[in-house]
């Protein structure tokens, strides 16, 4: 039973930072590759960035440069540092296992609005 929650969303002004948190249970943390995933109104789900459990990331073209993906296996917690935030970067985030996405177990996200 995977269970991820987010938190951390907000409003904030267009060119802000925000960081995004997610806790984990009921997962193998320290050995399972983690993801941000977001979905904006009228878009698909897409993927923002991921980070393996050895620490390699790999982040959409859209974000790269602006976002940082980190993880605190020790405290079953993952982060997204968000820097000069667009008002594209509007959407629900979701922090994701693999199993999250392979059972479409999301959870609840944490809404992020960026006001031009």
């Amino acid at each position: 039973q995977v269970q991820l929650v987010e938190s951390g969303g907000g409003l904030v002004q267009a060119g802000g930072s925000l960081r995004l948190s997610c806790a984990a249970s009921g997962v193998i943390f320290r050995f399972t590759t983690m993801a941000w995933h977001r979905q904006a109104p009228g878009k698909q789900r897409e993927l923002v960035a991921s980070i393996t459990s050895a620490g390699s990331t790999n982040y959409a073209d859209s974000v790269k440069g602006r976002f940082t993906i980190s993880r605190d296996n020790a405290k079953m917690t993952m982060y997204l540092q968000m820097n000069s935030l667009k008002p594209e970067d509007t959407a629900v985030y979701y922090c994701a296992a693999p199993s999250t996405v392979t059972r479409g177990s999301w959870g609840q996200g944490t809404q992020v609005t960026v006001s031009s």
